[in-house]
């Protein structure tokens, strides 16, 4: 058994403590925002936060995460970085096929609660390893600097 705090709420789970906090995520708590890109951390389909820090949960198996706190994208909104992304990805249409978007969101809420308002290298930086096969590069980096703005 494992116990994790996902989005403000503690799980107990029966799982192997190697098991990639990705799949307790989604398959057992039932939380589907998180994506399974790539299995090896070079998408970051599957970002969440680890306390507060964008971790690829494909690769991190849940033991790393307990005693510590996950946000998923389905609670990104309730911090005020996060809340500023997604209505600066809203604003702004980024999204396309949309498969991607819920690890740029995370990796971008990030940067701006470190670095409210970035620069175009600390965005890249931060971004780097965020793949988008549509290509919405640059609405991403708009979308960061208009809710950079809004600090």
């Amino acid at each position: 058994m494992v116990t994790v705090r996902i989005n403000g709420t503690a799980h107990t789970v029966d799982v192997a403590p190697d098991m990639p906090l990705l799949w307790v995520l989604r398959d057992v708590i039932g939380l589907t925002g998180t994506k399974f890109g790539c299995g090896m951390a070079l998408c970051g389909a599957c970002t969440v936060h680890l306390d507060g820090k964008p971790i690829r949960s494909c690769v991190t198996p849940v033991s790393a995460a307990t005693g510590k706190s996950i946000t998923t994208i389905e609670a990104i909104g309730d911090t005020p970085a996060g809340k500023r992304v997604q209505r600066a990805w809203l604003d702004l249409e980024v999204v396309q096929c949309g498969y991607c978007q819920s690890g740029q969101i995370m990796s971008a809420a990030a940067l701006l609660a470190r670095t409210p308002h970035p620069t175009d290298a600390e965005i890249d930086a931060a971004m780097a390893g965020n793949i988008c096969r549509c290509g919405t590069y640059v609405r991403i980096r708009a979308a960061i600097k208009q809710a950079g703005a809004s600090a």
